[in-house]
């Protein structure tokens, strides 16, 4: 004959079973990610904004994680070759993208292999800067007025570097054509890292582009600031006048930054990588960082990131059809 204390043990010890069971039908990936390296894809060369702040922001969640977050460089195509490898990867938060401006412009002039509103799920933003103008020290320019003087002079002569058609540096140039009047030709790159190398070497005159990628190069002489294109001046280079001081008005454009992954990530993973991520940007450390690259921290919910892409896509689509900018629909192949 079997006591009551036993059978009280017995049920106490299938209860405590039953609940075991539980616990360990929720995906073991959600409860303990991440267990491995998480790559984090820049569409861009080393070297530009976008490398920057996600070589920055990788190594504070690094931190958070306790696990590596490794940048991968994917290259080619104004982003959009890094961006598709994203969207073509599995879902499941050991893939993020850094993504910037040029990831809405895109959607704006052509046809892409992935859509930016379905293809992801939003994490965080990062922060925004404004455009500048910066020319070559060899060009001989010291203010904006004396390059529209220039480019006015001898129409078609004068170059500017961007990081590729429909980007964010094209986006800017061909802005600043329209209120300025002037004739000055595009020279698309693979990235912005090239394209600053060659304005520094004297190859191309100008560059429009974010003020975070420009300023190391500012202060070290080998690029000259002649305004910034913002409804006021910023305080990182107070001295410098917006491009509406400098006498062309209608010229606001500015860049900003975030991480996203491929849609369709367990809600556990993206909760968490969104947690940690508001814990790496309300550091104090990493806005006094980013605030001294003159980029400005911003943080949004997941839905106001949606609303900022989408309405985007229509700001620059117009943009886009005033101004003429036009990108040949070629094929475009992302690898692994």
């Amino acid at each position: 004959m079997i006591d009551r204390k036993t059978v009280q043990r017995a049920s106490v010890a299938a209860l405590l079973a039953a609940c075991t069971g539980v616990l360990y039908t929720v995906p073991v990936a959600a409860q303990t990610y991440p267990t491995k390296p998480v790559r984090l894809i820049v569409p861009f060369p080393p070297g530009g904004s976008n490398d920057v702040l996600a070589r920055y922001v990788g190594a504070k969640l690094t931190e958070r994680l306790n696990e590596q977050v490794v940048i991968d460089n994917r290259a080619g195509a104004n982003g959009i070759i890094g961006t598709e490898l994203a969207a073509r990867s599995p879902a499941d938060g050991y893939t993020l993208l850094m993504i910037s401006t040029s990831f809405v412009m895109n959607a704006a002039v052509r046809t892409l292999p992935y859509d930016v509103d379905k293809s992801f799920d939003p994490i965080s933003l990062i922060a925004s800067s404004p455009n500048c103008i910066v020319v070559s020290p060899a060009a001989g320019l010291n203010s904006l007025k004396e390059l529209v003087e220039r480019a006015k002079a001898k129409p078609g002569s004068m170059n500017y570097a961007s990081t590729g058609v429909g980007g964010f540096n094209h986006f800017g140039g061909e802005l600043f054509k329209k209120v300025a009047g002037v004739n000055i030709v595009h020279v698309p790159y693979k990235g912005g890292g090239p394209a600053m190398t060659d304005v520094m070497a004297g190859q191309v005159p100008i560059m429009f582009s974010s003020l975070t990628q420009v300023l190391p190069n500012i202060r070290t002489g080998r690029l000259k600031l002649l305004a910034v294109g913002a409804d006021k001046r910023s305080p990182v280079v107070p001295d410098t006048p917006t491009v509406a001081e400098a006498g062309f008005p209608g010229y606001e454009v500015a860049v900003w930054w975030g991480i996203v992954a491929p849609a369709g990530a367990p809600a556990r993973v993206m909760e968490k990588l969104r947690r940690e991520l508001a814990a790496v940007m309300q550091n104090p450390e990493t806005q006094k960082r980013l605030l001294a690259d003159a980029a400005e921290p911003r943080t949004l919910p997941p839905g106001d990131i949606r609303r900022l892409i989408r309405a985007e896509v229509t700001k620059w689509t117009e943009v886009a059809q005033v101004a003429g900018i036009r990108v040949p629909q070629t094929p475009v192949t992302a690898s692994r």
